[in-house]
């Protein structure tokens, strides 16, 4: 599948907030993708692993940096800053290299993110 059709696939509500801040900028629009639907706050809980105990009410902040890339930061300073470049699989948006697992599901509502930070460190959580 080609990567305009993965983002034509996307549901029709992932796009309302760029196509809304878009027609207020001065530059031409461009088209949505993965990072865009993606980005956002996310509230949730590190599990526990060999660096340390389980820690819930931890921020995770996904922001686009590229077309189908994020940066992912966090509240907790065990969990590392994490660029990601994305795609879709299915009904997800998952990573598409890389050792860091990142699996999105907007059919739940909150949408939902789990995040494995290079291996050990596993954070689970829903968007805000």
């Amino acid at each position: 599948m080609h990567r305009r059709d993965l983002v034509r696939a996307l549901p029709a509500w992932a796009f309302g907030a760029v196509a809304s801040g878009a027609s207020a900028q001065a530059s031409p629009e461009r088209k949505p993708d993965l990072g865009d639907v993606a980005e956002g706050t996310y509230f949730g809980d590190v599990t526990s692993d060999s660096k340390g105990s389980s820690r819930a009410d931890v921020t995770l902040t996904v922001k686009r940096i590229g077309v189908n890339r994020v940066r992912i930061t966090s509240d907790d300073a065990r969990l590392p800053e994490v660029d990601v470049p994305l795609m879709r699989a299915m009904d997800k948006i998952v990573q598409s290299r890389g050792d860091t697992v990142f699996l999105y599901d907007w059919s739940k509502r909150p949408a939902h993110l789990d995040v494995s930070f290079h291996g050990p460190a596993t954070w689970s959580g829903n968007r805000r």
